[in-house]
């Protein structure tokens, strides 16, 4: 079975419907769990110039842009991911997405009064290195909001299917992990919250957030749902600030 490197397995057309599918399902995970989170982090987005890495369909982006945001810049590695994000900002002038990878981009320098990122940064091998560039990117006082799968999640990935159980091992492990994902292997790295926090200071942010994905009541239909997310969280969240 092919292993895929991060947004290579969108490329593939039916790990891209599979998935496109699943975030249409009801109760998904990003949209009841990760969604309501980044909203809550993103703070007040109006006039502002965001960078959105790992940018997916862009969906989120015309989000952004319908709230007022200045300008809208969706990066994004996958060819299937581009063309739905082409189609979804096409009636938005100030929305652009760019076929690159996260580690290829060119940050431009003082550019950006946000930058976001949704589930992306887990395939990343380098996060140091990104780290420094998002930093350079911003303007001052900018900010950069972004979510992962939460390392007890990450350090021992299983197939894919809903767990009864859930088993942490090899957490103080950094490094390279596969996952069976939707009928294909994923690459991904695996960090503790240790190494996140310390990547974000040893870039220079101030480091003003930090959550995880605790469930809220309202957001599910299923009570057998809410009560299965309440047992270990699947995302964390980090949010910092550029001060020079």
């Amino acid at each position: 079975m092919r292993s895929y490197h991060g947004s290579d397995f969108y490329d593939n057309d039916t790990n891209f419907k599979k998935y496109m599918e699943r975030r249409q399902g009801q109760e998904n995970a990003n949209d009841t769990l990760e969604k309501p989170v980044i909203w809550q982090l993103l703070e007040d987005i109006s006039d502002r110039h965001v960078l959105d890495l790992g940018c997916g369909d862009a969906g989120f982006g015309v989000e952004l842009l319908n709230k007022g945001c200045a300008a809208y810049v969706g990066i994004e590695g996958s060819r299937n991911m581009v063309e739905a994000a082409s189609s979804n900002l096409a009636d938005y002038n100030n929305g652009t997405v760019v076929h690159t990878r996260i580690e290829e981009f060119a940050y431009p320098r003082d550019s950006y009064d946000l930058v976001l990122s949704r589930l992306a940064i887990h395939y990343l091998q380098d996060i140091e290195r990104v780290f420094q560039c998002i930093h350079q990117c911003l303007k001052r006082n900018g900010r950069f909001v972004f979510s992962v799968e939460h390392p007890v999640i990450t350090s021992t990935l299983q197939p894919s299917g809903t767990r009864t159980n859930w088993v942490v091992d090899n957490y103080f492990s950094e490094g390279y992990r596969e996952q069976q994902w939707l009928g294909g292997t994923v690459q991904k790295y695996h960090r503790t919250v240790e190494d996140y926090f310390r990547a974000m200071q040893d870039a220079g942010f101030i480091v003003e957030q930090l959550r995880e994905s605790r469930p809220v009541r309202e957001h599910f239909l299923n009570e057998e749902t809410y009560e299965r997310r309440c047992r270990i969280p699947l995302f964390l969240f980090l949010a910092g600030r550029k001060s020079v």
